[in-house]
């Protein structure tokens, strides 16, 4: 397919569709409703335009948004592409089983070399995958200490009251049979009662999972490393769902298309959208498409062994002009890749490379001092920083991008790439022997 010019004119957006693809979350998408509520009231106050939602039906769970900004009406929906069952799915695992997950991951990520080249990136993130790899051990680590303490103490207290009531009840010279029967009396009782206690720490750990973060971030980084960077069976089934919403979405009357991924969301969007352009889902007579991607991880996923796939579509989409692609993240997100171009880091930039445009959100800038020190050690709300309010905003305001006049591309018309941005080939591998035809066009 030729790839199609876009349109030097300008158009004013009255009609938008958005498509919303979560990272690995098995929360109900309610969560991202009540989080745009919330956070598009605080931003319209602090920027001066007014902005609200109301419920939708439809096939996909969403909002309708409708807002005034710089005096334009405009009306959007939002659709969540949901893949949170699948991801609950490859949660339900046991402690044992997710042990195992944590020497298997460890093994793909140490053993073929990839993590010491996330290392040249980024270190917050790598620090971020090394974290529920140490509190796991440190758990265990835990339990097995207190399970030896208890039952060191129960050992003790077995070992008195044996030898009180064998001095009661013996007769003649029984002296080694009292000391086996006291010694496999306490080394049973110690080794039942302290693989109890362990066993019952680890579960408390697991429940309090909420506060910790180290099951759900082992299952994290074990979903896609299990396959070495290969999407699994269903998973491209409910892409390929996505990306028929998608395409229905263009043939639809709207001004502008615009497809959003968060965290790991963003190299499934990447996937979805390099499919939907091969095979010819974009006319150039259709509403404007836009991509933004915000707080990604590809390169978790893209550095694997066998993530051919992935670094294919990163090579295809980076050229093409059916789209506009913006790339969203900030140093002071620990959790993503930050100014880290997800195609020439992964090494597969091809001559004529257009997009992504990588930009800084910011957050020592585009939020007070005040609120910054609020939320500098709360990582893990700062990777969903980009879907809230900045109490001193600038070119990026997820609510004007998903609700305002302007078109993704208008909008960062001209915007320079961040000078802070990685463009450095890191990955040790780079292949990319996938067949587009063989990538299953509907579910």
């Amino acid at each position: 397919m030729e790839q199609v010019p876009q349109s030097p004119v300008k158009r004013t957006v009255r009609n938008r569709k958005v498509f919303y693809i979560p990272g690995y979350d098995p929360i109900h998408p309610r969560r991202y409703r009540e989080l745009y509520r919330t956070e598009s009231t605080a931003q319209s106050l602090i920027s001066g335009y007014e902005i609200g939602i109301t419920p939708k039906k439809g096939e996909h769970y969403g909002w309708r948004v409708e807002s005034r900004i710089d005096g334009h009406s405009v009306d959007a929906q939002v659709d969540v592409l949901v893949w949170s069952d699948i991801v609950r799915n490859s949660m339900a695992s046991t402690i044992l089983a997710t042990y195992l997950q944590l020497v298997r991951t460890a093994f793909i990520y140490i053993g073929s070399g990839t993590l010491r080249r996330l290392m040249w990136l980024r270190k917050g993130p790598v620090i971020a995958a090394l974290y529920p790899v140490g509190m796991l051990l440190l758990q265990l680590l835990i339990a097995v200490f207190l399970g030896l303490l208890v039952g060191s103490l129960l050992g003790c207290t077995l070992t008195a009251g044996a030898r009180a009531l064998m001095s009661l009840i013996s007769s003649g010279d029984t002296s080694d049979l009292n000391f086996l029967t006291l010694f496999i009396g306490r080394s049973v009782g110690q080794w039942a009662l302290g693989a109890w206690i362990s066993v019952m720490v680890l579960q408390w750990f697991k429940k309090k999972d909420g506060k910790f973060f180290a099951y759900y971030l082992m299952h994290d980084y074990a979903y896609s490393a299990q396959s070495k960077g290969a999407n699994l069976p269903d998973l491209e089934d409910r892409m390929a769902d996505f990306r028929g919403a998608i395409a229905g979405a263009l043939d639809e009357d709207v001004d502008e298309v615009l497809v959003v991924g968060h965290s790991s969301g963003a190299h499934l969007a990447v996937s979805i959208l390099a499919d939907l352009i091969r095979e010819g889902g974009v006319s150039k007579d259709g509403p404007a498409l836009g991509f933004l991607s915000l707080g990604q991880v590809v390169p978790m996923v893209s550095f694997l062994p066998k993530a051919d796939r992935l670094r294919a579509d990163l090579h295809y989409l980076s050229t093409r002009n059916e789209l506009a692609w913006i790339d969203v993240t900030a140093p002071g997100d620990g959790c993503a890749f930050a100014l880290c171009d997800p195609v020439a880091v992964s090494g597969v930039a091809p001559q004529g490379q257009k997009w992504p445009l990588v930009i800084s959100a910011a957050f020592t800038q585009t939020l007070s001092p005040e609120r910054w020190k609020e939320l500098r050690w709360k990582f893990f709300r700062l990777h969903f920083q980009y879907l809230c309010a900045f109490d001193r905003v600038g070119d990026y305001d997820y609510f004007s991008i998903t609700a305002g006049p302007q078109t993704l591309a208008d909008r960062f018309e001209g915007r320079a790439p961040s000078k802070s941005r990685i463009d450095v080939p890191a990955s040790k591998f780079t292949s990319m022997n996938h067949d587009p035809a063989k990538t299953p066009l509907t579910s």
